[in-house]
C-alpha cells in the first residue's frame, strides 16, 4: 500500500496551479511548484547569483507516521542555471505541520526568476526508521577500519 501524503492549501495559495506530480510512471520525484502569495505573482522573485530564499508552495502537509518527504533539487535547474538547495536533501518530518517552503539558492553567475507556478524541486516520499543509540566499550573490527574520511580511493 502506498503512503497518503495530506496536502492543504493555504488560505492566500493559487489553488489553479497543480498539485505535487510524478512526471512519468517511472519517476521517483513529484515535482513541486513556487505558489506566490497574489501581490507577488506577476513579478515572481528574483534570486540573484548566491542567495538564499525560501520559495512558498502554497502548501502544508501531512507525512504519515514512519514516512518523510526529502525536498531534492531539479536537476535540469542545477545543470542550466546553478539553482540548488542549500540543504539538499531537505528533510520534512511526519509532525510537521507548517507551510511547505522551498529553501533554493542560486550558484550560477546570472540572476534567475522564479515564476509563479515554476516547478522548483522534487519532492520524494521515504520510509524511515528511528534507530536506537548505545555506548559500548569497543566496537568491531573491519577490513576498512577507521580509514576512508575525505578520501577519493586513489593512492592507498
Amino acid at each position: 500500500m502506498n503512503p497518503k501524503v495530506q496536502l492543504l492549501w493555504e488560505d492566500w495559495a493559487d489553488c489553479d496551479l497543480p498539485l505535487p506530480s510524478y512526471a512519468t510512471p517511472g519517476a521517483a520525484g513529484a515535482d513541486v511548484r513556487a505558489n506566490f502569495p497574489a501581490r507577488v505573482r506577476g513579478a515572481g522573485m528574483q534570486l540573484a547569483p548566491m542567495q538564499r530564499l525560501i520559495v512558498p508552495t502554497g502548501l502544508r502537509v501531512a507525512i504519515p507516521p514512519g514516512y518523510e518527504i526529502q525536498i531534492r533539487p531539479r536537476s535540469g535547474l542545477a545543470l542550466k542555471n546553478g539553482i540548488s538547495l542549500l540543504n539538499a536533501p531537505g528533510t520534512i518530518d511526519s509532525d510537521y505541520r507548517g507551510p511547505l517552503g522551498i529553501l533554493l539558492v542560486n550558484l550560477g553567475i546570472e540572476p534567475f526568476l522564479i515564476a509563479h507556478g515554476d516547478r522548483i524541486a522534487q519532492l520524494i516520499v521515504a520510509s524511515v526508521v528511528q534507530a536506537g543509540f548505545a555506548v559500548v566499550d569497543a566496537l568491531d573490527d573491519t577490513a576498512r577500519g577507521a580509514g576512508g574520511f575525505g578520501s577519493t580511493g586513489k593512492g592507498r
